[in-house]
């Protein structure tokens, strides 16, 4: 596995963790479809959430957040209708979510910090 790929789940992990202490049972992880890829899938109650990880080593110059842009939105939705068509929801209020995690830059990352937005952004007008 590459340093970036150990990175990325190092962050997705300690997501995942972080949810399921808030009483979320993760449902899915890296759910691809062609075009669209969705990092963790969670479902708590009548909500299901889809979240977009960002993992940035630190000191690194750019915010995670800033990389959940539209055209990432767009393919994230479009894997959540797949996911939705896949896995019906029923009447559930779907969100979705983003977190930012920073790491060490050691051989074996350690997480330094994460920031967790909900409602980052909606399905609509993309």
């Amino acid at each position: 596995m590459s340093k970036a790929s150990e990175r990325g789940k190092t962050g997705e992990d300690h997501v995942c963790g972080y949810l399921e202490k808030l009483g979320w049972k993760i449902a899915a992880r890296n759910y691809r479809i062609k075009g669209g890829e969705i990092d963790i899938i969670a479902e708590k109650s009548e909500v299901i959430t889809f979240v977009e990880v960002k993992t940035r080593k630190f000191g690194s110059l750019s915010d995670g957040i800033d990389a959940v842009d539209t055209k990432k939105q767009r393919c994230i939705v479009r894997a959540a209708d797949r996911y939705i068509e896949e896995f019906p929801i029923d009447n559930r209020e779907v969100r979705f979510d983003a977190a930012v995690v920073t790491v060490t830059t050691d051989e074996i990352p350690r997480v330094l910090e994460m920031k967790y937005y909900e409602n980052a952004f909606d399905a609509f007008g993309l």
